[in-house]
């Protein structure tokens, strides 16, 4: 497949967020895009102001019959009318991994992949690279503050890609720098085992080209098994890792801290965004850029401007009377990582967190993890499970969970949460999950902040 000479590229599933900056890489070369998805979004509605036709309806009768690539999601259904009818028709249909794949053998690729943290390590590296000058081409799954976007392009002939585990699409890559942020349990809808999802985890690194780069967190099951060249080890604050942060202080919100490597350091770094496995995350970002030659006091501001990803332990509300923070979190290490962090960074204030958790097998397999990290807080609120492309197992609910959880806990329909924080308002409030819950944030922030004016 040659990138080069695709006049017309057809999405199935154009809206999704790793979808999406593949239609914008397509679209930026000049290529004609259009695509369908299941329902109008910000994201697709931002799409279509680029220049992108989309529609809403599973109808063969508005697809692009003159295209010559069609990509597709692996979250759509193989039923699907359209996916059904490109594959009869003989059109070349392939995964968005498979773009991903030529671009990781065409480009300098840079690969961030793990079951938590990929999409705050991939958009932070992109940002080093782009803010300091270096240059690079972004495909990133979240929507970064500083750029309003999710992909972005550069005449530099470097990838960044955030490499996903779902449905094994990362090991297609092939990165000359990849970076290994975490191999908890997860998908197991697709993997089956723990062991069996570490396995992929250690073939993405055995995926590396030749002479290539490993920089992978410090204390990973399974370590001696990761493969690279070269292999790096970054964390928080273990002075045993090759890259690790010291003299962390919270700050704001935020916090400043040193960046420490055996043969080298960078002092006084600024992060404004919450969460302390941030300063880890930046930990990493910063060891790429290190690696690439960036010069310290670029990547230091440049650190300083990162303003974070949306739904990454984003503040919505951030007052002396109220906080309010809303993130994708939708794993028990996510969740734990998120609370702690917000606990530490104010204490003292009542900590409520409404979850929605996200399909009915991830809820199933981790019910006890999401119960233990959920009892951190003082409060929990937990909506209805989120099914996105399952269908319901029996038995499977969000009071499996509840029933675990040590603090009060409640279970509200979503279309009450909003109701529930007027009256009973909570000074540290967090949303979190993956699925709609996003939706009541705008509203809560104004209910929050009218009771605050």
């Amino acid at each position: 497949m040659d990138l080069n000479n695709i006049q017309r590229v057809y999405f199935i599933g154009i809206g999704g967020i790793g979808m999406s900056a593949i239609a914008r890489f397509f679209n930026e070369k000049g290529v004609q895009v259009s695509g369908y998805d299941r329902t109008a979004t910000a994201l697709t509605r931002q799409l279509e102001a680029e220049g992108m036709q989309i529609h809403y309806t599973d109808d063969i009768n508005l697809v692009d019959k003159q295209a010559n690539l069609v990509v597709y999601t692996p979250a759509i259904p193989a039923a699907h009318t359209e996916l059904q009818w490109f594959r009869e028709q003989g059109y070349e249909v392939i995964k968005r991994s498979d773009v991903l794949q030529e671009i990781t053998r065409s480009l300098f690729a840079i690969t961030v992949a793990g079951t938590h943290g990929k999409t705050t390590v991939s958009t932070m590296i992109a940002h080093l690279l782009t803010d300091s000058g270096y240059g690079c081409n972004a495909f990133l799954g979240g929507i970064s503050v500083n750029y309003d976007k999710n992909f972005w392009s550069s005449s530099k002939q470097v990838a960044v890609i955030e490499a996903d585990e779902y449905d094994r699409s990362f090991l297609k890559l092939s990165p000359d720098i990849a970076i290994l942020t975490a191999m908890d349990a997860d998908h197991l809808d697709i993997y089956g085992t723990p062991a069996a999802m570490e396995d992929a985890f250690i073939q993405y690194t055995h995926n590396i080209k030749p002479n290539g780069t490993l920089i992978a967190k410090f204390g990973l099951h399974r370590n001696n098994e990761l493969n690279a060249t070269n292999k790096l080890l970054y964390s928080l604050q273990n002075d045993v890792a090759n890259a690790y942060a010291a003299n962390i202080r919270m700050h704001n919100g935020g916090y400043e801290f040193d960046v420490m490597q055996s043969d080298w350091m960078i002092d006084n770094i600024s992060l404004h965004i919450g969460g302390m496995h941030n300063v880890e995350n930046a930990v990493a970002a910063i060891t790429v850029a290190h690696l690439l030659g960036i010069d310290a006091d670029k990547i230091r501001a440049a650190m300083a401007s990162f303003k974070g990803i949306k739904r990454r332990f984003e503040y919505v509300v951030k007052a002396a009377q109220q906080v309010y923070i809303d993130d994708y979190a939708h794993h028990p290490e996510e969740l734990r990582a998120l609370i702690a962090s917000a606990k530490a960074l104010f204490p003292g204030k009542k900590c409520t967190v409404i979850f929605q958790p996200h399909l009915f097998t991830r809820t199933r397999d981790l019910a006890d993890g999401f119960a233990e990290s959920l009892s951190l807080a003082d409060e929990v609120i937990l909506l209805p499970i989120y099914p996105a492309r399952e269908l319901p197992i029996e038995g499977v609910t969000s009071e499996m969970i509840a029933s675990k959880i040590t603090v009060p806990v409640k279970i509200l329909p979503k279309e009450s949460v909003v109701e529930y924080v007027e009256k009973h308002p909570s000074p540290l409030l967090i949303t979190a999950g993956a699925g709609d819950i996003d939706q009541l944030k705008e509203t809560i922030a104004r209910t929050l902040k009218n009771r605050t004016t």
